[in-house]
């Protein structure tokens, strides 16, 4: 089980009993409390029971797939490049474009919410903190989550 938060648009922060990541989305920093600091850029990186991997872009920013208890977390933002690299069942995005090639089962709203929804026609529902327990308990059909 694991927990999504986001503070800002630009901020996603995944928990895990043993393991808390922040991902910084406007700067492409990964903030885990390790002694080395900060992790920025591309790269495959094993923090805990968490696995990430950063994929470089066109322009020159880092989006980044999650993997925790075979559940793949897509936080990519607005970014709308490499997009064919990556494999969700949650998107962390701002991007219609995204969600429309990636078909996630579950996206958390990064930005324009109502502009989101309403392109994709699908409704919104608001969290603190976006609880998963597993694969399976991941909605059926398509759905739209904000994080506050």
């Amino acid at each position: 089980m694991f927990e999504i938060e986001s503070k800002n648009q630009d901020e996603i922060i995944i928990s895990t009993k043993t393991t808390t990541i922040k991902f910084d989305i406007a700067d492409g920093i990964i903030d885990a409390n390790l002694a080395v600091g900060k992790i920025q850029g591309p790269g495959e990186f094993e923090i805990g029971d968490i696995a990430i991997r950063g994929i470089a872009t066109a322009s020159q920013k880092t989006v980044y797939v999650v993997e925790i208890g075979g559940i793949h977390i897509g936080i990519i933002g607005g970014i709308e490049e490499n997009l064919d690299d990556i494999v969700a069942d949650i998107l962390c995005t701002s991007s219609v474009r995204a969600i429309r090639e990636i078909e996630p089962k579950l996206i958390i709203a990064m930005g324009n919410v109502d502009g989101m929804v309403a392109d994709l026609k699908l409704t919104a529902r608001t969290e603190k903190k976006l609880k998963v327990k597993n694969l399976d308990s991941l909605p059926a059909t398509k759905e739209v989550v904000v994080l506050n």
